[in-house]
């Protein structure tokens, strides 16, 4: 099955609209999630760069990626204190720990796939913004969102590109193929709450 199609990750799960009803009815918690989640993935991204100095298109990618990330965060954290929101406690992501659990050992492997579960994450992200973009009241907010997902439609190709640069693209087609079931699986099977996962 194609995994890749016109610079699209192709997800093998369509977010049902009953999440988005179940996010706009506590879109309180959705920001808060969204901060959290924003402000991971710039961790995730310094991580990989530390990781592996030795890859400096990767060092470079990430910094930039890191930087990106938390200027998303810094913006929401200014939409929730706007609303008289605080930045609430941290939780677990059950959807990113399971999808983590698919890594394998071996320095080659386990590259190859962190930088794939990396862009299957930002395309559920990319996916689920979009849905917020498209279906919140508040037209500034549609507008927020609009900007947050053409970002992120970005960067899970970005994922791929680094993919790319270390290995072959069968191996790669055939690794997206096995984790993309894996990611469907995984979201199919987790209730559905006002987070972005």
């Amino acid at each position: 099955m194609t995994a890749i199609k016109d610079d699209l990750l192709l997800l093998r799960f369509n977010t049902p609209m009953s999440w988005v009803e179940t996010v706009l009815n506590d879109f309180d918690a959705f920001l808060n999630d969204h901060a959290q989640a924003e402000k991971k993935a710039s961790g995730m991204a310094m991580s990989m760069l530390l990781h592996y100095p030795d890859k400096p298109e990767l060092v470079s990618a990430m910094a930039d990626l890191s930087i990106e990330e938390l200027a998303h965060f810094r913006e929401v954290i200014k939409l929730m204190q706007a609303q008289g929101l605080h930045l609430g406690p941290d939780e677990k992501d059950p959807y990113v720990n399971g999808l983590r659990k698919h890594t394998r050992n071996g320095s080659q492997w386990y590259l190859l796939d962190r930088l794939l579960i990396a862009a299957i994450i930002e395309a559920r992200g990319c996916e689920r913004f979009g849905l917020v973009a498209q279906h919140h009241p508040d037209a500034k907010m549609r507008q927020f969102y609009q900007l947050i997902t053409d970002s992120e439609s970005k960067h899970h190709m970005l994922f791929i590109d680094l993919a790319e640069r270390y290995f072959d693209r069968p191996t790669i087609e055939q690794r997206l193929d096995e984790l993309l079931d894996a990611e469907a699986e995984i979201t199919q099977g987790l209730p559905i709450r006002a987070a972005l996962h």
